[in-house]
């Protein structure tokens, strides 16, 4: 007789295809391991995926070695001026994902499914937080709430989302769906209630969440996020720091260090084909920069038609004179195409 092992779901087996987050075990950092005095929404040097969001504090972010067992980094906000946090006020890191990714959520069917984020949090302040299930398409809200019960300790937890039977995702590269984790959040964001999903409203976008990241020194920090469908969390799907790294270079690639020699006569442009290590999301924005070059003084460089697949470097001598070959050396190329 035969045995038959059902998988249940959001339980059981690792079918390596399960994390709908990339990078959640924060191991991919190309931009940086560290930036410090970030005030501003954006994509910090830490860790490759995930994007501070707000207008409240001064922060250092950063890929973190400081992990519970299982994990070997983190992403940590740390904040460095006490704020005063007003009604406005809010920070939060966010992951967002393309709507290609999701058809399999079926959202806008009577058959959309549940998902449910699990990841290891800890702060030095405990109390309740917010997590919102932001959907660009449609612009909606879910938050839901969240509580560390104890300082300076990892701990785990499981959020459920039931699926949206109204409003379809729309299948192609551009953001449809984002978590967003507060540490800030003022009355205007965080007075109404949590637990459901609704038209988006200030009130709601940070709807429960209480405890603020306020002074000096106070943090907050996750690792092992993971996103996947089904009513419970599965355990953590490790992949591979190469797997994470192709993913993550969908968004942004950066290559440090990069020599070329080229041969250039005169005053003339040479330019390089330089192709990606992997297709981009889109047509990235390009730059080029640092580096140093000999056999012939360099007048610039650039960066021309920046498809998915590759670019076009330009290098260029400011001294005539017969054909060289001009060494250029140690310049960093990064490619963005984040959402």
């Amino acid at each position: 007789m035969a045995l038959t092992t059902v998988r249940p779901e959001g339980m059981g087996f690792n079918t390596g295809m399960r994390n709908l987050i990339i990078n959640g075990a924060m191991q991919v950092a190309q931009r940086g391991t560290s930036e410090t005095s970030v005030s501003t929404s954006q994509y910090a040097n830490a860790c490759d995926r995930f994007k501070v969001n707000g207008n409240n504090g001064t922060w250092t972010i950063s890929q973190d070695t400081n992990a519970p067992d299982g994990f070997s980094n983190s992403f940590k906000m740390l904040l460095t001026a006490t704020e005063t946090i007003s009604g406005t006020s809010y920070w939060s890191v966010e992951q967002k994902m393309e709507g290609q990714n999701l058809q399999g959520l079926a959202y806008g069917t009577s058959a959309a499914k549940t998902v449910t984020v699990s990841f290891y949090v800890k702060s030095n302040i405990t109390g309740t937080y917010c997590l919102n299930l932001y959907q660009d398409d449609g612009t909606k809200n879910f938050p839901k709430t969240y509580t560390i019960d104890s300082a300076n300790t990892w701990e785990r937890k499981t959020i459920s989302f039931i699926g949206d039977t109204s409003t379809a995702l729309d299948n192609d590269n551009a953001a449809s769906l984002r978590t967003q984790f507060f540490v800030v959040a003022g009355s205007s964001y965080n007075s109404g209630t949590p637990g459901s999903r609704g038209a988006y409203t200030d009130a709601t976008f940070a709807a429960g969440h209480t405890a603020q990241i306020d002074a000096v020194n106070d943090y907050w920090q996750i690792t092992g996020l993971q996103l996947e469908v089904g009513e419970n969390a599965s355990d953590f799907e490790h992949r591979s720091y190469g797997d994470e790294l192709i993913r993550c270079g969908r968004y942004y690639q950066k290559w440090a260090d990069v020599n070329w020699i080229l041969g250039v006569e005169g005053t003339r442009n040479s330019k390089l084909p330089f192709q990606f290590s992997t297709l981009m999301r889109a047509n990235p924005t390009c730059a080029i920069s640092g580096g140093s070059a000999a056999n012939g003084a360099l007048a610039g460089t650039g960066v021309t038609d920046a498809k998915k697949e590759m670019v076009n470097l330009h290098f260029w001598r400011g001294a005539s004179g017969s054909l060289v070959n001009a060494s250029f050396s140690g310049y960093t190329l990064t490619a963005d195409a984040e959402l």
